[in-house]
Protein backbone atom coordinates (compact mmCIF):
# COMPACT_ATOMS: atom_id res chain seq x y z
CA UNK A 1 0.00 0.00 0.00
CA UNK A 2 1.29 3.44 -1.00
CA UNK A 3 0.15 5.77 2.02
CA UNK A 4 1.08 8.54 -0.55
CA UNK A 5 -0.99 8.37 -3.21
CA UNK A 6 -4.69 9.43 -3.28
CA UNK A 7 -7.13 7.00 -3.39
CA UNK A 8 -10.82 6.97 -3.83
CA UNK A 9 -14.06 4.47 -2.65
CA UNK A 10 -17.36 4.44 -2.18
CA UNK A 11 -18.36 4.72 1.27
CA UNK A 12 -22.41 4.02 1.22
CA UNK A 13 -23.85 0.46 0.71
CA UNK A 14 -24.34 -0.76 -2.78
CA UNK A 15 -28.00 -0.32 -3.76
CA UNK A 16 -30.97 2.19 -4.20
CA UNK A 17 -30.97 5.22 -1.45
CA UNK A 18 -31.77 8.61 -1.12
CA UNK A 19 -28.01 9.50 -0.73
CA UNK A 20 -24.59 8.00 -1.62
CA UNK A 21 -21.25 9.09 -0.78
CA UNK A 22 -17.30 8.74 -2.64
CA UNK A 23 -15.30 9.82 -0.60
CA UNK A 24 -11.18 10.47 -1.51
CA UNK A 25 -7.84 10.81 1.04
CA UNK A 26 -4.75 11.90 0.01
CA UNK A 27 -3.08 15.11 -1.26
CA UNK A 28 -4.71 15.33 -4.77
CA UNK A 29 -7.86 14.94 -3.50
CA UNK A 30 -9.06 18.40 -3.97
CA UNK A 31 -7.33 18.83 -7.33
CA UNK A 32 -8.69 15.51 -8.88
CA UNK A 33 -12.61 16.51 -8.06
CA UNK A 34 -11.71 20.45 -9.49
CA UNK A 35 -11.28 18.92 -12.50
CA UNK A 36 -14.83 17.06 -12.10
CA UNK A 37 -16.86 19.41 -10.01
CA UNK A 38 -18.27 23.08 -11.28
CA UNK A 39 -20.25 24.43 -8.17
CA UNK A 40 -22.65 26.50 -8.41
CA UNK A 41 -21.01 29.80 -7.23
CA UNK A 42 -18.01 28.72 -9.88
CA UNK A 43 -15.77 28.20 -7.04
CA UNK A 44 -13.36 26.09 -6.71
CA UNK A 45 -13.58 23.70 -4.29
CA UNK A 46 -9.74 24.52 -3.34
CA UNK A 47 -10.68 28.01 -2.61
CA UNK A 48 -13.40 27.32 -0.52
CA UNK A 49 -14.28 27.04 2.82
CA UNK A 50 -12.95 23.90 4.96
CA UNK A 51 -16.03 21.80 5.98
CA UNK A 52 -18.62 23.70 4.30
CA UNK A 53 -21.08 22.14 1.36
CA UNK A 54 -20.95 23.09 -1.74
CA UNK A 55 -23.63 22.49 -3.77
CA UNK A 56 -22.73 21.89 -7.78
CA UNK A 57 -22.58 19.33 -10.68
CA UNK A 58 -19.93 16.52 -11.71
CA UNK A 59 -19.35 16.66 -15.37
CA UNK A 60 -17.70 14.09 -17.61
CA UNK A 61 -16.09 16.98 -20.56
CA UNK A 62 -19.65 18.88 -21.05
CA UNK A 63 -21.95 16.11 -19.83
CA UNK A 64 -23.50 16.66 -16.56
CA UNK A 65 -23.31 12.95 -14.56
CA UNK A 66 -24.64 13.80 -11.09
CA UNK A 67 -26.60 16.65 -8.76
CA UNK A 68 -24.47 16.59 -5.77
CA UNK A 69 -23.08 18.13 -2.40
CA UNK A 70 -18.84 18.58 -1.79
CA UNK A 71 -17.08 18.66 0.88
CA UNK A 72 -13.07 19.24 1.67
CA UNK A 73 -11.95 18.16 5.14
CA UNK A 74 -8.00 19.27 5.02
CA UNK A 75 -5.59 17.20 6.80
CA UNK A 76 -4.61 16.53 9.84
CA UNK A 77 -7.60 17.01 11.26
CA UNK A 78 -9.79 14.51 9.36
CA UNK A 79 -10.43 11.05 9.47
CA UNK A 80 -7.25 10.02 7.46
CA UNK A 81 -5.50 12.37 8.98
CA UNK A 82 -4.82 13.41 5.25
CA UNK A 83 -6.84 15.85 3.19
CA UNK A 84 -10.48 14.41 2.65
CA UNK A 85 -13.38 15.38 0.18
CA UNK A 86 -16.18 14.00 0.13
CA UNK A 87 -18.87 13.62 -3.00
CA UNK A 88 -22.45 13.44 -1.75
CA UNK A 89 -24.53 12.11 -4.83
CA UNK A 90 -27.85 10.50 -5.72
CA UNK A 91 -27.67 7.38 -3.90
CA UNK A 92 -28.44 3.95 -6.69
CA UNK A 93 -25.38 2.32 -8.81
CA UNK A 94 -25.53 4.13 -11.65
CA UNK A 95 -24.40 7.52 -10.10
CA UNK A 96 -21.75 6.81 -7.76
CA UNK A 97 -20.04 3.88 -10.25
CA UNK A 98 -19.83 6.97 -12.65
CA UNK A 99 -18.30 9.20 -10.27
CA UNK A 100 -15.61 6.79 -8.64
CA UNK A 101 -14.76 6.17 -12.35
CA UNK A 102 -14.32 9.61 -13.39
CA UNK A 103 -12.26 10.28 -10.22
CA UNK A 104 -9.90 7.12 -10.70
CA UNK A 105 -9.18 8.14 -14.48
CA UNK A 106 -7.98 11.64 -13.07
CA UNK A 107 -5.51 10.02 -11.27
CA UNK A 108 -6.95 8.75 -8.24
CA UNK A 109 -6.11 4.74 -7.17
CA UNK A 110 -9.34 2.58 -5.72
CA UNK A 111 -9.04 2.26 -1.90
CA UNK A 112 -7.99 -1.30 -0.02
CA UNK A 113 -10.37 -2.49 2.35
CA UNK A 114 -9.92 -0.09 5.55
CA UNK A 115 -7.35 1.66 4.03
CA UNK A 116 -8.97 5.31 5.03
CA UNK A 117 -9.31 3.80 8.47
CA UNK A 118 -5.66 2.23 8.12
CA UNK A 119 -4.35 5.65 7.28
CA UNK A 120 -5.78 7.44 10.21
CA UNK A 121 -3.74 4.49 12.18
CA UNK A 122 -0.60 5.18 10.50
CA UNK A 123 -1.07 9.17 10.59
CA UNK A 124 -1.25 9.14 14.39
CA UNK A 125 -4.95 10.73 14.40
CA UNK A 126 -6.02 6.85 16.17
CA UNK A 127 -4.42 3.83 17.70
CA UNK A 128 -5.03 0.23 16.44
CA UNK A 129 -7.55 -0.70 19.08
CA UNK A 130 -9.52 2.52 18.46
CA UNK A 131 -9.15 1.62 14.57
CA UNK A 132 -10.81 -1.94 15.59
CA UNK A 133 -13.28 -0.06 17.31
CA UNK A 134 -14.32 1.44 14.43
CA UNK A 135 -15.40 -2.20 12.03
CA UNK A 136 -16.97 -3.14 15.46
CA UNK A 137 -19.12 0.03 15.58
CA UNK A 138 -20.22 -0.97 11.82
CA UNK A 139 -20.77 -4.54 13.01
CA UNK A 140 -22.75 -4.18 15.83
CA UNK A 141 -26.02 -5.66 16.50
CA UNK A 142 -27.16 -4.65 20.02
CA UNK A 143 -27.14 -1.51 21.84
CA UNK A 144 -24.71 -2.82 24.40
CA UNK A 145 -21.53 -4.13 21.67
CA UNK A 146 -22.62 -0.50 19.55
CA UNK A 147 -21.83 0.98 23.01
CA UNK A 148 -19.15 -0.96 24.12
CA UNK A 149 -17.59 -0.36 20.66
CA UNK A 150 -17.99 3.53 20.92
CA UNK A 151 -16.32 3.60 24.31
CA UNK A 152 -13.24 1.74 22.86
CA UNK A 153 -12.91 4.70 19.89
CA UNK A 154 -12.80 7.34 22.20
CA UNK A 155 -9.81 5.38 23.88
CA UNK A 156 -11.33 3.23 26.74
CA UNK A 157 -8.84 0.38 26.47
CA UNK A 158 -6.07 2.57 25.28
CA UNK A 159 -6.68 4.40 28.77
CA UNK A 160 -6.14 1.32 30.74
CA UNK A 161 -2.93 0.28 28.31
CA UNK A 162 -1.75 3.55 28.69
CA UNK A 163 -1.42 3.06 32.92
CA UNK A 164 0.03 -0.51 32.58
CA UNK A 165 2.57 0.60 30.11
CA UNK A 166 3.72 3.60 31.93
CA UNK A 167 3.69 1.14 35.34
CA UNK A 168 6.02 -1.60 33.18
CA UNK A 169 8.71 1.65 32.40
CA UNK A 170 8.54 2.97 35.67
CA UNK A 171 9.29 -0.42 36.93
CA UNK A 172 12.00 -0.77 34.04
CA UNK A 173 13.66 2.49 35.32
CA UNK A 174 13.81 2.02 38.94
CA UNK A 175 15.92 -1.62 37.73
CA UNK A 176 18.36 0.11 35.10
CA UNK A 177 19.28 3.12 37.67
CA UNK A 178 20.14 1.02 40.10
CA UNK A 179 22.00 -1.37 37.59
CA UNK A 180 23.58 2.06 35.87
CA UNK A 181 24.07 4.41 38.68
CA UNK A 182 24.25 2.43 42.03
CA UNK A 183 26.35 5.61 43.61
CA UNK A 184 23.55 8.27 42.64
CA UNK A 185 21.02 8.93 44.75
CA UNK A 186 18.10 7.07 43.11
CA UNK A 187 15.14 4.85 44.70
CA UNK A 188 16.60 1.17 46.25
CA UNK A 189 15.01 -1.01 43.51
CA UNK A 190 14.41 -3.44 46.84
CA UNK A 191 12.35 -6.63 46.20
CA UNK A 192 10.03 -5.65 48.13
CA UNK A 193 9.06 -2.61 46.26
CA UNK A 194 9.47 -4.43 42.62
CA UNK A 195 7.30 -6.84 44.39
CA UNK A 196 4.38 -4.11 44.83
CA UNK A 197 4.98 -2.55 41.25
CA UNK A 198 4.81 -5.71 39.74
CA UNK A 199 1.60 -7.11 41.60
CA UNK A 200 -0.12 -3.20 40.93
CA UNK A 201 0.60 -4.29 37.46
CA UNK A 202 -0.55 -7.90 37.62
CA UNK A 203 -3.52 -6.63 39.36
CA UNK A 204 -4.82 -4.11 36.23
CA UNK A 205 -4.14 -6.41 33.33
CA UNK A 206 -6.31 -9.19 35.40
CA UNK A 207 -9.19 -6.91 35.78
CA UNK A 208 -9.29 -6.01 32.18
CA UNK A 209 -9.00 -9.75 31.56
CA UNK A 210 -11.87 -10.83 34.37
CA UNK A 211 -14.29 -8.76 31.75
CA UNK A 212 -13.17 -10.22 28.51
CA UNK A 213 -15.21 -13.29 28.46
CA UNK A 214 -18.88 -10.84 28.68
CA UNK A 215 -17.21 -8.37 26.29
CA UNK A 216 -16.18 -11.34 23.79
CA UNK A 217 -19.96 -12.66 24.25
CA UNK A 218 -21.44 -9.15 24.06
CA UNK A 219 -19.22 -8.74 20.70
CA UNK A 220 -19.78 -11.71 19.08
CA UNK A 221 -22.48 -13.10 20.46
CA UNK A 222 -23.36 -16.56 22.06
CA UNK A 223 -23.66 -19.72 19.62
CA UNK A 224 -26.85 -21.39 20.88
CA UNK A 225 -27.99 -24.59 19.37
CA UNK A 226 -31.55 -26.09 19.98
CA UNK A 227 -31.75 -29.59 20.52
CA UNK A 228 -33.86 -32.13 20.79
CA UNK A 229 -36.13 -35.29 19.37
CA UNK A 230 -38.04 -34.48 16.03
CA UNK A 231 -41.30 -32.44 17.34
CA UNK A 232 -40.69 -31.51 20.66
CA UNK A 233 -40.55 -27.75 20.08
CA UNK A 234 -37.30 -26.57 18.73
CA UNK A 235 -38.99 -24.80 16.02
CA UNK A 236 -41.79 -23.03 18.16
CA UNK A 237 -39.33 -21.84 20.92
CA UNK A 238 -37.08 -20.17 18.19
CA UNK A 239 -40.06 -18.75 16.56
CA UNK A 240 -41.23 -17.63 20.14
CA UNK A 241 -37.83 -15.75 21.04
CA UNK A 242 -37.56 -14.69 17.62
CA UNK A 243 -41.58 -13.22 17.85
CA UNK A 244 -42.01 -14.25 14.23
CA UNK A 245 -42.72 -17.12 12.33
CA UNK A 246 -39.46 -18.16 10.99
CA UNK A 247 -39.24 -21.81 11.44
CA UNK A 248 -41.98 -23.74 9.73
CA UNK A 249 -44.13 -25.58 12.69
CA UNK A 250 -46.12 -28.90 12.25
CA UNK A 251 -47.02 -31.73 13.85
CA UNK A 252 -45.37 -34.10 11.59
CA UNK A 253 -41.84 -35.25 12.91
CA UNK A 254 -38.62 -34.57 10.31
CA UNK A 255 -40.31 -31.24 9.26
CA UNK A 256 -36.60 -29.40 10.26
CA UNK A 257 -34.50 -31.01 8.03
CA UNK A 258 -31.54 -28.64 7.69
CA UNK A 259 -30.39 -25.91 10.45
CA UNK A 260 -32.10 -22.87 10.77
CA UNK A 261 -29.69 -19.45 11.78
CA UNK A 262 -30.86 -16.21 13.31
CA UNK A 263 -30.03 -13.85 15.59
CA UNK A 264 -31.86 -12.28 18.48
CA UNK A 265 -31.29 -9.51 20.62
CA UNK A 266 -32.03 -10.34 24.49
CA UNK A 267 -31.91 -7.08 26.06
CA UNK A 268 -28.30 -6.24 24.73
CA UNK A 269 -26.96 -9.85 24.72
CA UNK A 270 -27.07 -11.26 20.95
CA UNK A 271 -27.70 -14.98 20.39
CA UNK A 272 -27.13 -16.45 17.44
CA UNK A 273 -29.60 -19.16 17.08
CA UNK A 274 -29.45 -22.30 15.35
CA UNK A 275 -32.50 -24.57 14.87
CA UNK A 276 -31.32 -27.60 14.31
CA UNK A 277 -33.20 -31.20 13.13
CA UNK A 278 -34.13 -33.61 15.12
CA UNK A 279 -31.96 -36.15 16.51
CA UNK A 280 -33.46 -39.69 16.05
CA UNK A 281 -32.63 -42.91 14.10
CA UNK A 282 -33.79 -42.33 10.24
CA UNK A 283 -33.92 -44.35 7.18
CA UNK A 284 -34.38 -41.03 5.18
CA UNK A 285 -31.46 -40.06 3.54
CA UNK A 286 -32.00 -36.16 3.45
CA UNK A 287 -32.89 -36.62 7.08
CA UNK A 288 -29.64 -38.46 7.99
CA UNK A 289 -27.52 -35.53 6.87
CA UNK A 290 -29.67 -32.67 9.01
CA UNK A 291 -29.17 -35.05 12.00
CA UNK A 292 -25.07 -35.14 11.29
CA UNK A 293 -25.00 -31.35 10.67
CA UNK A 294 -26.86 -30.95 14.26
CA UNK A 295 -24.09 -33.21 15.72
CA UNK A 296 -20.89 -31.34 14.47
CA UNK A 297 -22.93 -28.09 15.55
CA UNK A 298 -22.62 -29.13 18.76
CA UNK A 299 -18.93 -28.71 18.87
CA UNK A 300 -18.99 -24.87 18.09
CA UNK A 301 -21.80 -24.02 20.63
CA UNK A 302 -21.59 -21.79 23.49
CA UNK A 303 -24.83 -22.73 24.81
CA UNK A 304 -26.76 -25.94 24.04
CA UNK A 305 -30.64 -25.22 24.76
CA UNK A 306 -32.13 -29.24 24.69
CA UNK A 307 -36.12 -29.78 24.59
CA UNK A 308 -37.68 -32.80 26.06
CA UNK A 309 -41.47 -33.71 25.50
CA UNK A 310 -43.57 -34.65 28.42
CA UNK A 311 -45.85 -35.51 26.54
CA UNK A 312 -44.26 -38.74 25.47
CA UNK A 313 -42.42 -41.27 27.03
CA UNK A 314 -38.32 -40.64 26.92
CA UNK A 315 -36.26 -42.80 25.31
CA UNK A 316 -32.82 -43.73 23.77
CA UNK A 317 -32.16 -40.95 21.34
CA UNK A 318 -33.05 -38.49 24.57
CA UNK A 319 -30.65 -40.46 26.42
CA UNK A 320 -28.57 -40.45 23.60
CA UNK A 321 -28.92 -36.29 23.02
CA UNK A 322 -27.42 -35.93 26.37
CA UNK A 323 -24.20 -38.49 25.62
CA UNK A 324 -23.69 -35.64 22.98
CA UNK A 325 -23.70 -32.65 25.16
CA UNK A 326 -21.54 -33.79 27.95
CA UNK A 327 -19.16 -31.04 29.12
CA UNK A 328 -21.52 -28.06 27.13
CA UNK A 329 -23.14 -25.35 28.74
CA UNK A 330 -26.83 -26.28 28.71
CA UNK A 331 -30.26 -25.01 29.64
CA UNK A 332 -32.59 -28.24 30.03
CA UNK A 333 -36.70 -27.41 29.15
CA UNK A 334 -39.15 -30.01 29.54
CA UNK A 335 -41.93 -28.58 27.38
CA UNK A 336 -45.48 -29.05 26.64
CA UNK A 337 -46.39 -28.58 30.03
CA UNK A 338 -50.02 -27.57 28.63
CA UNK A 339 -50.25 -31.31 27.78
CA UNK A 340 -51.13 -34.33 30.00
CA UNK A 341 -47.84 -35.66 31.04
CA UNK A 342 -46.36 -39.07 29.89
CA UNK A 343 -43.43 -39.01 32.26
CA UNK A 344 -43.33 -38.63 35.71
CA UNK A 345 -40.95 -36.17 38.25
CA UNK A 346 -38.36 -39.14 38.81
CA UNK A 347 -38.57 -40.13 35.64
CA UNK A 348 -36.91 -36.24 34.88
CA UNK A 349 -34.26 -36.59 37.83
CA UNK A 350 -33.12 -39.65 36.35
CA UNK A 351 -33.09 -38.61 33.16
CA UNK A 352 -30.96 -35.39 34.07
CA UNK A 353 -29.34 -36.85 36.99
CA UNK A 354 -30.86 -33.97 39.65
CA UNK A 355 -29.91 -31.22 36.90
CA UNK A 356 -31.82 -28.14 36.74
CA UNK A 357 -34.50 -27.92 34.14
CA UNK A 358 -37.59 -25.66 33.35
CA UNK A 359 -41.25 -26.91 32.85
CA UNK A 360 -42.88 -25.29 30.11
CA UNK A 361 -45.06 -24.68 27.06
CA UNK A 362 -42.71 -22.64 24.57
CA UNK A 363 -46.01 -22.06 22.67
CA UNK A 364 -46.47 -19.57 25.57
CA UNK A 365 -45.22 -16.12 25.29
CA UNK A 366 -44.69 -15.86 28.76
CA UNK A 367 -43.07 -18.72 29.69
CA UNK A 368 -40.48 -17.62 26.71
CA UNK A 369 -39.82 -14.83 29.14
CA UNK A 370 -38.22 -17.63 31.72
CA UNK A 371 -35.88 -19.30 28.87
CA UNK A 372 -34.82 -16.07 27.86
CA UNK A 373 -34.02 -14.90 31.79
CA UNK A 374 -32.70 -18.15 32.43
CA UNK A 375 -29.96 -17.88 29.41
CA UNK A 376 -29.11 -14.00 31.03
CA UNK A 377 -28.79 -15.58 34.51
CA UNK A 378 -26.19 -18.07 33.21
CA UNK A 379 -23.69 -16.30 31.54
CA UNK A 380 -24.41 -12.66 33.32
CA UNK A 381 -26.03 -13.33 36.28
CA UNK A 382 -29.06 -10.91 35.00
CA UNK A 383 -27.14 -8.21 34.36
CA UNK A 384 -25.91 -7.55 30.79
CA UNK A 385 -23.41 -4.85 30.87
CA UNK A 386 -22.30 -2.65 33.89
CA UNK A 387 -21.65 1.02 32.37
CA UNK A 388 -18.38 1.77 34.37
CA UNK A 389 -16.82 -1.01 33.44
CA UNK A 390 -13.95 -1.30 30.27
CA UNK A 391 -14.35 -4.37 28.27
CA UNK A 392 -11.84 -5.99 26.46
CA UNK A 393 -13.72 -8.04 22.79
CA UNK A 394 -10.99 -8.63 20.84
CA UNK A 395 -9.69 -11.84 20.56
CA UNK A 396 -5.88 -10.32 19.56
CA UNK A 397 -6.34 -7.76 22.84
CA UNK A 398 -7.05 -10.46 24.84
CA UNK A 399 -4.40 -12.81 23.30
CA UNK A 400 -1.75 -10.19 24.29
CA UNK A 401 -2.96 -9.29 27.97
CA UNK A 402 -2.87 -13.43 28.65
CA UNK A 403 0.71 -13.39 27.45
CA UNK A 404 1.46 -10.15 29.70
CA UNK A 405 0.06 -11.74 32.87
CA UNK A 406 2.04 -14.78 32.00
CA UNK A 407 5.15 -13.06 31.98
CA UNK A 408 4.77 -10.61 35.06
CA UNK A 409 3.03 -14.35 37.24
CA UNK A 410 7.10 -15.53 36.02
CA UNK A 411 8.40 -12.10 36.96
CA UNK A 412 7.03 -12.11 40.69
CA UNK A 413 8.65 -15.99 41.13
CA UNK A 414 11.94 -14.05 39.89
CA UNK A 415 11.45 -11.20 42.42
CA UNK A 416 10.42 -13.85 45.19
CA UNK A 417 13.67 -15.38 44.21
CA UNK A 418 15.68 -12.19 44.04
CA UNK A 419 17.31 -13.23 41.01
CA UNK A 420 19.54 -10.43 38.94
CA UNK A 421 17.81 -7.56 38.65
CA UNK A 422 18.72 -7.33 35.00
CA UNK A 423 17.26 -10.59 34.41
CA UNK A 424 14.16 -9.22 35.53
CA UNK A 425 13.94 -5.88 33.66
CA UNK A 426 13.88 -8.82 30.42
CA UNK A 427 10.93 -10.15 31.63
CA UNK A 428 9.49 -6.58 31.63
CA UNK A 429 10.36 -5.66 28.26
CA UNK A 430 8.85 -8.62 27.21
CA UNK A 431 5.35 -7.60 28.96
CA UNK A 432 5.88 -4.18 28.00
CA UNK A 433 6.30 -5.71 24.53
CA UNK A 434 2.80 -7.58 24.30
CA UNK A 435 1.05 -5.03 25.91
CA UNK A 436 2.39 -2.62 22.81
CA UNK A 437 0.52 -4.62 20.76
CA UNK A 438 -2.93 -3.48 21.62
CA UNK A 439 -2.72 -0.09 20.48
CA UNK A 440 -0.10 -1.09 17.36
CA UNK A 441 2.70 0.86 19.09
CA UNK A 442 4.75 -2.22 18.54
CA UNK A 443 2.95 -4.26 15.45
CA UNK A 444 4.02 -5.35 12.10
CA UNK A 445 2.63 -5.30 8.72
CA UNK A 446 0.77 -8.92 8.76
CA UNK A 447 -1.18 -7.83 11.89
CA UNK A 448 -2.33 -5.04 9.94
CA UNK A 449 -3.40 -6.72 6.97
CA UNK A 450 -5.24 -9.17 9.29
CA UNK A 451 -7.06 -6.18 11.12
CA UNK A 452 -8.07 -4.02 8.50
CA UNK A 453 -8.91 -6.84 5.89
CA UNK A 454 -12.39 -7.31 7.94
CA UNK A 455 -13.14 -3.17 6.53
CA UNK A 456 -15.48 -2.84 4.06
CA UNK A 457 -13.48 -0.98 0.94
CA UNK A 458 -14.76 2.38 1.74
CA UNK A 459 -13.97 2.86 5.00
Amino acid sequence: MDTYDTIAAISTAVGEAGIAIVRMSGDNSVEIVDKIFKAKSKKKLKDSENRKFIYGHIYDNDKIIDEVLAVKMLGPHSYSGENIVEIHCHGGIVAVRRILNLLLANGARLAQKGEFTKRGFLNGRIDLSQAEAVIDLIKAKTEDSFDISMKQLKGSISKEVEKIEKNLVGMQALIVANIDFPEDEVEDATYDELKRRNDEITLNIRELLNNAGRGKLLREGINTLILGKPNVGKSSLLNGMLKYERAIVTDIPGTTRDTIEDYINLDGLLLKVTDTAGIRQTDDEVEKIGVKIARDKIKEADLVIVIFDLSRPFNKDDREILDLIQNKKALFIMNKDDLQARVSDEDIKELLNDRDYLKLSVRNPEEIKLVENAIKDMFFSGEIIQKDQVYVNNIRHIDALKKALKTMEETRLDLENEVFLDLVEVNLEEALEEISKITGEITTEDVLDRVFSEFCIGK
